[in-house]
């Protein structure tokens, strides 16, 4: 390639072409002032257009990087520089190696809703960001959304930005931005605001449950034509998403939810995993993102459902847990009585399951049913779910078993580490370790059950990315060392 290579503005070395779409190019580059990798955005050469058409765009691109710069955030391209290249400008950004959500979802790839509301979390907040900055994007969807590493999602390309009060800096009656992703106002000619964003972020919230966008036909004027008068196919795979997504599709921008009440409906989702049956589902990686998904199936009566639904919000950090001690080489010691609450825990009462165990203080709950409850960390990848079966089985250790038997079957990256006979507060208990390969990386899994034939059997579990398993594996003896029952 001719411009490998090639060095920019005396500082920028042109590495490896990583993008292309209809005004440029983005180029992985070498700064070589600073010493770091950077993304260039390098304008195509046009020349079919006149003078003043190529002042607009260049224009254009210059306020790219003047709206983008507005605009603090985790999740919003940071712009470094811009500068001349042969009388184009090129927009100097940070560079975020990973893929974008439309090479993901190419082929009618889809997310399932809680992965797709992390995924729109992150761009609900770049744009409250953006918009409280007066800047509106104007085009929002799967290809300006870069899925990086650390489950950082970032909202890039404000090529056709506008800042609030600006001139839009094209002719009467032109389009700017994807059609399949343009709110019908836009279509319509009129003054685009906040609300149309947040269209086109349900445009593209759709397209990555349905497998399409919600409007696509097979022209582009068929396409605003429908945008601007057809009814919305309704959401069939979107499942706790699907209100959400058709409140932010409504033909009229004051019906839709503002971006505040969007973020709360995201979160709600984003939290809490859907409870299905199976095992360990496993899933493909986007960008080194991981979303632990471990659902444990329990026939009616002798095996209930105790699913450990766990996801990752924002936060791509953890919280360590240091106050407890590290768990002993024996973790099914048999405590006889409950252990005093520890520091940084607090005792959390489950009236509905009948008992009391201590939890981390920032850990909280993300669900709750007449048979188990989840606490989780505050970025969702770890959590504790205490559940409970009633009548309880034969024993324990046969239970676990009958759950191993439908998790080989069904997904094969699981893997036993240990499951053993005990016995716990003086009743038969069963202790099952075993990882699973999650989203992008491994996690490891303890579960405790105990209880009598006939009676009830109680289960404390948890699960954990396996690279912190020794941070998050102590929880697991706090809770069980202080477990409580009606009857303990």
């Amino acid at each position: 390639m001719s411009d490998e290579g090639r060095l920019v503005a005396g500082r920028y070395r042109l590495a490896e072409r990583i993008g292309r779409g209809g005004m440029g190019t983005v180029w992985r580059a070498d700064d070589e002032l600073l010493g770091r990798q950077v993304a260039l955005k390098q304008l195509h050469e046009r020349p079919h257009l006149s003078a003043d058409e190529l002042g607009t765009l260049y224009e254009r691109m210059r306020r790219e990087a003047r709206s983008a710069a507005r605009v603090t955030h985790p999740n919003v391209i940071v712009v470094h520089d811009v500068v001349e290249d042969d009388g184009r400008p090129c927009v100097v950004m940070e560079y975020v190696p990973g893929r974008t959500l439309g090479d993901l979802l190419q082929g009618g790839r889809t997310l399932p809703p809680h992965e797709a509301a992390r995924v729109g979390l992150a761009m609900v907040g770049a744009l409250r960001a953006a918009h409280e900055a007066g800047v509106l994007h104007r085009d929002v969807k799967p290809g300006n959304v870069l899925l990086g590493a650390g489950d950082r999602v970032v909202l890039t390309d404000f090529g056709i930005a506008m800042t609030a009060g600006s001139s839009t800096l094209t002719r009467t009656g032109e389009m700017v931005g994807s059609i399949e992703y343009m709110a019908p106002e836009r279509v319509r000619g009129l003054t685009p605001g906040p609300a149309s964003d947040l269209w086109a972020l349900g445009a593209t919230l759709y397209q990555a449950l349905e497998g399409r966008p919600p409007f696509r036909r097979a022209t582009a004027m068929e396409t605003a034509y429908a945008i601007a008068t057809d009814l919305l196919t309704p959401p069939s795979r979107s499942g706790p998403l699907a209100p959400l997504i058709e409140s932010l599709l409504a033909r009229e921008p004051e019906a839709r939810p503002s971006a505040e009440e969007t973020e709360r409906a995201l979160r709600t989702v984003a939290i809490t995993a859907p409870k299905g049956r199976g095992a360990v589902p496993t899933g493909g990686s986007a960008a080194g993102r991981d979303q632990p998904r471990t659902t444990r199936i329990r026939r009616r009566r002798r095996i209930t459902t105790i699913a450990a639904a766990l996801t990752a919000t924002l936060a791509v950090g953890t919280t360590l847990y240091t106050t407890a001690p590290h768990h002993t080489a024996e973790p099914d010691h048999d405590t006889a009585r409950p252990a005093p609450v520890p520091k940084g825990y607090h005792l959390v009462h489950e009236p509905k399951l009948g008992v009391s165990f201590p939890i981390p203080n920032d850990w909280t709950p993300r669900d709750r049913t007449a048979e188990q409850v989840i606490y989780a960390t505050p970025s969702g990848l770890a959590g504790i779910t205490i559940g409970t079966v009633a009548p309880a089985g034969p024993t324990p250790a046969d239970h676990f078993t009958e759950i191993e038997a439908n998790t080989k079957v069904n997904y094969p990256t699981y893997r036993r580490i240990r499951m053993q006979r005990t016995t716990f507060r003086e009743q038969p208990a069963a202790i099952w370790e075993f990882t699973f390969q999650g989203r992008a990386r491994p996690f490891r899994a303890i579960d405790l059950g105990y209880g009598r034939e006939g009676g009830r059997e109680y289960d404390i579990y948890l699960s954990a990315p396996e690279a912190q398993w020794d941070t998050y594996r102590p929880v697991f003896d706090q809770v069980r060392n202080g477990f409580r029952t009606g009857r303990a």
